[in-house]
């Protein structure tokens, strides 16, 4: 109709209950898009209250003490999943992580207990290492054109023998100074304060970025002219996860005295902003997507497919190293069984996280949250008494299930439960349709 504005309406008056569906995405989002993140809180609170039946007056889950734990306990794995997400969306998959961890984890310990090595050096002694294994294994997978699995498989087994070999199968201790990464915390301000500062400074922080985000998302909807949630939306959103992340800084800061939020923690954070924005935000990190997503058609555009596949799993060996050190830093010793099923935890964690099996789809969020949902239901389980084999079993059946689940509703042309962590923030990684204005 001549005359007719096509900007789309950005504002709704008043409350309507529908658009509660966009407190956590973008304007055509849907309740049933919040599979991950609702199955990590449905299982906090699930555990919380049965710990609170077994234990009497407190529940177990949601203590200082316990959050302290878990992520001291799965950083590492959480480390691999970054990495293993990018290997996932090339459409590979790389068995070989936790072996490698184990191989590194066995050099930078002898390297400090035999060859007097100073802790810093033998870090970057371990990343060293890690990134000539993931050259080598990933010269095989880009320029051969061996597939990962196979190429994985056979470093699986090359490198648990060569930790093995190497540490003649005995721990090798590490020193104190070295356990800081894996086991130290935030340090302690001499203030006259109920709490630790540095961890409730950086909750406060988390609040800012949250508030910066949200400003952010909704100037790039409304420059483009998307569709836009309303603003008691964006609001109540900003102050419902405000409350969550402050809630959790105070309890990490008035954990026993001596803890606060594990150095391990504030490793895997900076990773998952680097990794973020790698993957959103830089011509590299489009290119793991195109090829992921369509190989040839990647290929034709110009992008260099192979240099990206030996990049990826350069970078996931990098990764394992890094993780390896970490485990061996709080254990404070190497030995010959670390990393065993490692690599089972990570890839469980990616596709809970809402990566596709066949390449293309994932965020590095999305995999930290199926993470944290694998280590809670692990944390939880135990708390509760069950033992590995029960863990085992549960776990496995929660994989088949969320991944069945999702790849069921594809199938009936409904939206995915765990699809709205592929999508980008603002800038989605495909065009979607709904978010521009209908011709009229």
């Amino acid at each position: 109709m001549s005359g007719t504005s096509t900007t789309p309406e950005v504002k709704n008056q008043g409350f309507h209950f529908r658009d509660i569906r966009k407190m956590f995405g973008g304007a055509q989002s849907s309740l049933r898009q919040f599979g991950i993140f609702g199955s990590l809180i449905v299982i906090v609170v699930l555990f919380e209250i049965l710990t609170l039946i077994r234990n009497g007056p407190n529940g177990a889950t949601l203590t200082p003490g316990n959050l302290i734990n878990v992520i001291n306990q799965y950083s590492f794995i959480l480390i691999l999943a970054i990495g293993m997400v990018m290997v996932i969306i090339m459409g590979h998959i790389d068995l070989s992580v936790g072996s490698v961890a184990a191989f590194v984890g066995i050099i930078v310990a002898k390297s400090m207990a035999e060859w007097n090595l100073p802790w810093p050096l033998a870090i970057v002694l371990g990343l060293v290492v890690g990134a000539l294994v993931g050259a080598w294994q990933g010269f095989w997978v880009a320029y051969v054109g061996v597939p990962a699995f196979i190429v994985t498989l056979a470093g699986m087994l090359f490198f648990r023998g060569a930790n093995q070999w190497i540490g003649n199968s005995q721990s090798i201790p590490v020193p104190k100074e070295f356990v800081y990464i894996g086991a130290g915390y935030l340090p302690e301000i001499a203030l006259p304060l109920p709490f630790n500062v540095p961890t409730m400074i950086l909750a406060l922080a988390g609040v800012a970025w949250l508030v910066f985000w949200e400003i952010r998302t909704r100037r790039i909807q409304h420059k483009m002219g998307s569709l836009m949630a309303p603003l008691w939306v964006s609001v109540t959103k900003v102050v419902l996860l405000s409350i969550v992340v402050l809630a959790a800084g105070w309890m990490f800061a008035t954990g026993r005295p001596g803890t606060s939020f594990p150095v391990s923690g504030i490793i895997l954070l900076a990773l998952v902003i680097i990794y973020s924005f790698v993957t959103r935000n830089t011509v590299f990190g489009r290119h793991i997507y195109a090829v992921g997503g369509n190989r040839q058609a990647a290929g034709l555009s110009g992008v260099k497919d192979r240099w990206v596949d030996f990049f990826v799993m350069m970078n996931m060996s990098v990764l394992a190293a890094l993780a390896g050190m970490i485990f061996v830093a709080r254990s404070q010793a190497s030995g010959p069984g670390d990393g065993n099923g490692w690599e089972l935890d990570a890839i469980a964690s990616v596709f809970i996280g809402g990566a596709a099996v066949a390449g293309g789809i994932g965020t590095v969020i999305g995999s930290i949250i199926g993470g944290l949902v694998m280590a809670f239901l692990n944390n939880g389980l135990q708390l509760l008494g069950q033992g590995a084999d029960v863990v085992s079993m549960i776990k496995g059946l929660v994989l088949l299930v969320a991944v069945g689940i999702d790849v069921w509703n594809k199938q009936q042309g409904r939206p995915s439960l765990i699809g709205f962590m592929t999508r980008r923030r603002g800038r989605p990684d495909g065009p979607n349709l709904t978010d521009y204005p209908k011709p009229k």
